[in-house]
C-alpha cells in the first residue's frame, strides 16, 4: 500500500505508524459528562469498507495524516493533514 503524503509525497506504508481511527478528532469536550466520555472510549466501530484513520508519517516528516481508505481493498481515496480536518467529524 502506497500513502500520499501531502508534504513528502507518495510513500511505502512502512514509512507511516496506524495510529486508530479518525474519530479521535472529535474528542468530547472536558465537560461533556461521563455518557459521552463513555462512549468515546469505549463504543469503537470496526467497519469493513470505507473509513477515515489517522497515520503519523513517522520515517518522514512526522506529519499526523486523515488516511481514507477501503479496509478491504486497500484503496486510498485521499490523504489530508490531520491539522486541516473540521473537528467533530464522524
Amino acid at each position: 500500500m502506497r500513502i500520499k503524503c501531502p508534504l513528502c509525497g507518495e510513500r511505502d506504508r512502512r514509512e507511516f505508524y496506524y495510529k486508530g481511527a479518525a474519530i479521535d478528532l472529535a474528542r468530547p469536550a472536558p465537560d461533556a459528562g461521563d455518557v459521552a466520555w463513555d462512549d468515546y472510549i469505549h463504543n469503537r466501530e470496526n467497519p469493513a469498507g470505507r473509513t477515515k484513520d489517522l497515520w503519523q508519517h513517522e520515517m518522514g516528516c512526522s506529519a499526523w495524516l486523515v488516511v481514507e481508505r477501503n479496509t478491504v481493498t486497500h484503496e486510498i481515496y485521499g490523504v489530508e493533514l490531520a491539522e486541516n480536518v473540521k473537528r467533530g467529524m464522524k
